[in-house]
């Protein structure tokens, strides 16, 4: 199962949703996947605790709209080589997903997903990323690595989504582009560990 290949060739023709019509900041992020090994990775950031928002938390790499980007997906490459230097012209962009909004700091994200090289020349800002955090693409598609819970902040009950990757647990709306992007291989994914059920049965 070529995930990277199919993931590529799905967003080619996904449509992606957009918010109703609103008064958030505009953001963008990167979804970056890369391939090491013949392993499909994603690659996040964990930030600092001296930034502006979502101190400490897993994030992909992105930021704020400002007025010298051409689009949002400017936006995002921009932000990407600021945070961790990764330069624009390497990234293959392959699609975008379905438009989010984070609850707290009040940002309407459009997520973009890039293939890039194998991460090694990556220069973290030591400002605004503490770590890399690179995980195997198939993490999120295991279903036993999903929690959700249903919360209500300011009387309007949500669900918060966590996937667990110890030692970090990745939340909020990194969680949910994860998951708009693991329903384009929602049946890649089952059949992958109906696959593994059925191997370690007959062991």
């Amino acid at each position: 199962m070529d995930l990277l290949a199919t993931l590529r060739d799905r967003l080619r023709t996904a449509r992606p949703r957009d918010l109703a019509p609103h008064q958030s900041k505009r953001a963008a992020v990167l979804v970056p996947v890369f391939d090491s090994g013949g392993v499909p990775y994603l690659l996040l950031t964990k930030r600092t605790e001296t930034v502006e928002h979502h101190k400490g938390q897993i994030s992909f790499p992105g930021g704020g709209e400002e007025p010298g980007d051409r689009d949002l997906l400017d936006t995002a490459l921009r932000e990407t080589y600021e945070e961790i230097g990764l330069p624009p012209e390497v990234v293959e962009v392959w699609g975008r997903l379905d438009e989010t909004e984070t609850v707290v700091s009040g940002f309407a994200i459009t997520p973009y997903v890039g293939f890039i090289p194998p991460p090694a020349r990556l220069r973290p800002n030591p400002n605004e990323i503490q770590e890399i955090v690179s995980v195997p693409l198939e993490v999120f598609l295991n279903p036993a690595n999903l929690r959700v819970e249903r919360v209500a902040p300011d009387g309007r009950e949500m669900e918060l989504l966590f996937y667990d990757y110890p030692p970090h647990v990745i939340w909020g709306a990194t969680a949910r582009i994860i998951k708009s992007m693991v329903r384009l291989l929602a049946d890649e994914a089952e059949r992958a560990f109906r696959s593994q059920a059925q191997g370690g049965g007959d062991r």
